[in-house]
């Protein structure tokens, strides 16, 4: 039984593609490079500018704390010999402890919801809406079914120059480029 419900999904999904090959003649297809798009906008150059500053600051702590384990473990490995086993092993839980903080404060900066990352997407959201009007502006004009961004987790491997729209983007939003064939 789950044989059969296997190969009639499988067939259903040959069949879906062929449908879906047959409408894909007719549509219109082109691509973005939002890396390339985002470096001839002014003002991410600035953005860019104020997070590496924020994160600057954070990685000179970490650097701090790097240091100060490093010297915990090094002060261990010379009076290990010296230490009772209870001091070894609170000398062992301190360093463990300084290490759990260096983590704790890498993924409060730095982490999926880290202060970083939500500085970023507050600094870039604005920016992201612009280019996100450009292209459905021209896609809408120019009667295009699709337009992919090959920065993203699309990557073509293979893209004819002529339907790349960075540029196009670029002017819709104003800002002048000289037209390198991306």
């Amino acid at each position: 039984m789950k044989g059969k419900l296997l190969t009639g999904l499988f067939s259903l999904a040959i069949l879906l593609a062929g449908v879906s090959s047959i409408h894909a003649q007719n549509q219109k297809i082109g691509y973005i490079d939002s890396d390339y798009i985002m470096s001839k906008v002014p003002e991410y150059s600035g953005i860019k500018e104020r997070l590496d500053l924020m994160s600057k600051d954070w990685k000179k702590q970490v650097d701090k704390m790097d240091q100060k384990i490093a010297q915990m473990k090094s002060d261990y490995k010379a009076k290990e010999i010296l230490y009772t086993p209870e001091v070894r092993k609170q000398k062992q839980q301190d360093i463990q402890d300084k290490i759990q903080e260096k983590n704790n404060f890498l993924d409060s900066k730095f982490g999926p919801n880290g202060e970083y990352y939500q500085k970023q997407k507050e600094l870039l959201q604005p920016l992201q809406q612009k280019i996100l009007k450009a292209v459905n502006t021209i896609a809408q004009e120019e009667g295009y079914d699709f337009i992919f961004d090959r920065s993203g987790d699309y990557l073509f491997v293979y893209t004819r120059p002529e339907w790349n729209l960075s540029d196009k983007v670029l002017q819709e939003m104003g800002i002048q480029v000289e037209q390198t064939g991306n």
